[in-house]
């Protein structure tokens, strides 16, 4: 039984947003979706990103060099925040995507270890470490 996880201690794979569209806009979406082009509305608007960041990758990649960010998925453990400590260094969080602060990081260990977040996509922390590090996450 112990390799058995919660289903509410699973994090989500992706995040949820909320967009305002016209109604003729939306009445095209809805008119591919009821011809078959797309399953739903959120299959249209996905592929409809999809394309525009493709189109866009130079670009997204220059930017993501000019300044020195890690893009994709990006975990931080305790263990990790120790040997920043232990280095006597201060870790400046730059992600694309998905930076996630491991369960086992404390608040004061991250307060410690870590002097700046800018995720450009989602952070998940608990809520304790979120909290102790509200004014350096921008």
């Amino acid at each position: 039984m112990s390799n058995v996880t919660k289903l509410r201690d699973k994090m989500p794979d992706n995040e949820k947003i909320t967009i305002n569209l016209g109604f003729v806009d939306l009445g095209r979406i809805d008119l591919l979706v009821q011809e078959g082009f797309y399953s739903n509305r959120s299959d249209f608007i996905r592929t409809a990103i999809r394309k525009q960041l493709d189109h866009q990758s130079d670009s997204v990649t220059q930017s993501i060099d000019r300044h020195t960010m890690e893009m994709g998925l990006r975990d931080y453990t305790a263990a990790d925040l120790e040997a920043v400590r232990a280095a006597n260094e201060l870790l400046h969080i730059k992600v694309v995507g998905l930076a996630r602060i491991a369960a086992d990081v404390t608040p004061e260990l991250a307060l410690a270890t870590i002097g700046s977040i800018n995720v450009l996509g989602a952070l998940q922390a608990s809520p304790e470490v979120k909290k102790a590090l509200g004014a350096r996450i921008s």
